[in-house]
């Protein structure tokens, strides 16, 4: 990839990536569907100024759901949810990124 900001779309924020964070140091990221661990891991380090241990990456397939108002018309139109690619990014000891703070 190119651009480090083509790589890394946008911190996922939930209750298990905030423990995460507090218990090992570890980040999760969106990322473009075909970057690879060295570009995640180069995007991150570049980005954030940090030193990256360990990348870990999984792919996500978009479900069916249904349209909102599908259920008042004859032929149940579906949709899809978008898929995509989730990093978790090890970064050792020291480093963090302040982006997660609260306050």
């Amino acid at each position: 990839m190119s651009d480090v900001y083509d790589v890394i779309i946008q911190p996922v924020v939930s209750e298990k990536s905030a423990r995460q964070i507090e218990a090992g140091n570890v980040y999760t990221f969106k990322v473009a569907g075909s970057a690879n661990k060295i570009d995640i891991a180069r995007a991150v380090e570049k980005l954030f100024d940090v030193t990256v241990l360990n990348v870990r990456t999984m792919n996500y397939a978009g479900k069916a759901r249904r349209a909102l108002m599908a259920r008042m018309t004859r032929n149940q139109a579906l949709g899809r949810r978008s898929s995509f690619k989730k990093a978790v990014v090890t970064l050792a000891d020291g480093d963090h990124i302040e982006f997660y703070e609260a306050g």
